[in-house]
């Protein structure tokens, strides 16, 4: 069984690991494994694949990707990826076949049953080019920040920058938005600001997701700010997992990628033998 860190709130550091936190992160795993239809939906970059300096060179350790597949092959079990990234560039990194189903955009953008689609509004798509305006032009000046463009929005990248240029540039943006795009909406992440011209969270896409698939308990991992709102609608009956360091309402904490995907096998070989209670 995977060693757990301390839980919600605290600061992780494997010198704090007991043998407690350990029995009770594995008691409520084969709880959740006996459950009549599992969803277990998982955040992508620093939860099932370490950081990386380029997003499209990410990859879920082998381990990872081997546990989901192993998973999705089990009856009344559903697996989802749910990342801030667009669609277009979670579809290309998670190299997930149709049975998962993909939330790009923090849950704007769904593919569910290899099927997907996003359409703008009239307004939507003026205020999206109003966006894409303010954050190219404030991005240009610094060769260290990097622009994505997401079908409902932009996001600035500043993994490479400096203190005092992402500083700089944060500010400008959102001065920029502010005045000349005030009903997008902010979103704040690991080394990223995104604007969008939709207000919709993890949070959102597990309810959604919980109901698409009819699962009567959900596992949810993530590693940044934007998966706590993905904990934050979680129920008695599931499992939050946060994935490092940092604050959280997740109920469990490990250390990061690695230890997901130990967990994830360990979540797989015990729905296969307990089953459904």
């Amino acid at each position: 069984m995977t060693a757990p860190m301390p839980g919600p709130g605290s600061a992780p550091g494997p010198d704090t690991t007991s043998a407690a936190d350990e029995t009770a992160l594995a008691d409520a795993l084969g709880r959740i494994a006996t459950t009549p239809h599992l969803l277990v939906a998982l955040d992508f970059d620093g939860t099932l694949a370490p950081e990386v300096d380029h997003p499209l060179q990410a990859r879920a350790l082998p381990e990872a990707h081997a546990a989901i597949l192993r998973l999705i092959a089990l009856p009344d079990t559903s697996v989802a990826l749910v990342s801030g990234r667009s669609l277009e560039s979670l579809i290309e990194v998670a190299e997930a076949p149709d049975e998962v189903l993909l939330v790009g955009s923090h849950g704007v953008e769904y593919r569910v049953g290899g099927e997907s689609e996003v359409v703008l509004t009239d307004d939507e798509s003026a205020l999206r080019h109003t966006l894409e305006t303010i954050l190219t032009e404030t991005a240009a000046p610094h060769d260290t920040v990097r622009v994505e463009e997401k079908p409902a929005g932009f996001a600035l990248h500043t993994r490479l920058a400096d203190e005092a240029v992402t500083e700089e540039v944060l500010a400008e943006a959102r001065r920029r938005v502010a005045e000349e795009a005030p009903a997008a909406t902010e979103r704040v992440g690991k080394n990223v600001l995104e604007f969008a011209v939709r207000s919709a969270s993890k949070g959102d896409a597990v309810v959604r997701l919980r109901e698409i698939t009819g699962s009567t308990a959900v596992f949810f991992a993530g590693d940044d700010v934007t998966d706590e709102d993905g904990f934050a609608v979680l129920e008695e009956s599931d499992f939050g997992l946060k994935s490092g360091g940092g604050d959280t309402a997740a109920a469990y904490r490990v250390a990061g990628p690695a230890e997901v995907a130990h967990l994830l096998e360990d979540l797989a070989e015990l729905r296969a033998h307990l089953g459904r209670s």
